[in-house]
């Protein structure tokens, strides 16, 4: 099979496609056929070394997410050869998802529904994940919140907004003014600019705060939770700084780091069979483009997610 390794850390140049054996499933894992690989900013980074090594140095393979048809599988009654399946395996730690064939817990994935392809199934997992065990699990979002979507044009923000309003949520978003068309189709009751607003000044009473952009937007997003409010953020899980900050005043904070998770895809998969989740691919490009990929996520700004098919 091929796989995209590198043998150095660097930009999108360093990685190469080359000829490797196929893996070989552990007991209960399935061999998928990966027809679709979903990429993610943390990739890029990784790739050129401006993210703690989750995955060791290299040479490695990056990716996690995928879609693919199962060829078979090695002591587990999940999925049999020809089911078709998407998911996240093994994250954080390696998965080697930039690849045509990849072994995979059964367990972390789960069977692709018709209402999305093999590309959209690909660009779904981690974005997804992320936007429900933070407003799910974490959050709690229930009917009638006030809930505020930091970066709502990006992967996990335009999914995060979808899955508030499911949960019948009131729900603000940032963005800038090229994306409040883009972020209003997928459901925001409120775009603040950030450009030329600040979201601190014109925001208030606030239940759940989803912080996807890091910096100093956990700490100034303090002020317009109601009391009692909410920060999840994935870009800040460990700052002992802002947790002080939040228990200080009485806040909730919770910092996720997205797990596997059969309940939440299969949360997510009766969304999008309910026609209420769709996940926007912004491009799509062949396996042998993936330096081309990397260069458009090094660029940042993405409107939702980027794709590499087989």
């Amino acid at each position: 099979m091929r796989v995209i390794t590198q043998e150095t850390l660097g930009g999108p140049e360093v990685l190469s496609i080359v000829d490797a054996p196929e893996p070989r499933p552990l007991p209960t894992e399935v061999l998928v056929r990966v027809k679709a690989i979903g990429l993610n900013p943390l990739e890029a980074r990784l790739r050129a070394g401006e993210f703690p090594p989750l995955i060791g140095r290299p040479p490695f393979v990056l990716g996690w997410d995928i879609s693919g048809v199962v060829e078979k599988g090695s002591l587990t009654y999940r999925f049999r050869p020809g089911d078709e399946v998407f998911g996240m395996p093994l994250f954080p730690r390696a998965a080697g998802a930039y690849a045509e064939v990849v072994s995979a817990p059964a367990l972390h994935l789960m069977r692709k529904p018709d209402s999305l392809s093999h590309v959209q199934a690909a660009a779904l997992p981690i974005v997804g994940l992320t936007a429900w065990q933070g407003l799910v699990d974490l959050g709690g979002v229930s009917e009638g919140d006030r809930v505020l979507v930091h970066g709502g044009g990006g992967g996990v923000g335009h999914v995060a907004i979808q899955i508030a309003k499911a949960l019948g949520a009131y729900v603000i978003t940032t963005a800038s003014a090229s994306k409040r068309t883009f972020v209003e189709e997928f459901g925001a009751d409120e775009v603040i600019d950030y450009t030329k607003a600040d979201f601190a000044e014109a925001v208030r009473d606030v239940d759940v705060v989803l912080d996807t952009i890091g910096g100093d937007t956990g700490e100034r997003s303090l002020g317009v939770l109601r009391p009692g409010g909410h920060l999840v953020t994935a870009v800040a899980e460990e700052d002992s700084g802002l947790i002080a900050m939040y228990e200080a005043a009485g806040m909730r904070f919770s910092g996720i780091a997205v797990d596997p998770d059969p309940v939440a895809l299969r949360g997510l998969v009766a969304l999008a069979e309910q026609g209420r989740l769709r996940v926007h691919v912004q491009e799509t490009f062949p396996f042998e483009r993936v330096a081309d990929a990397h260069r458009l996520l090094d660029g940042g700004h993405l409107q939702g997610k980027l794709v590499l098919t087989l």
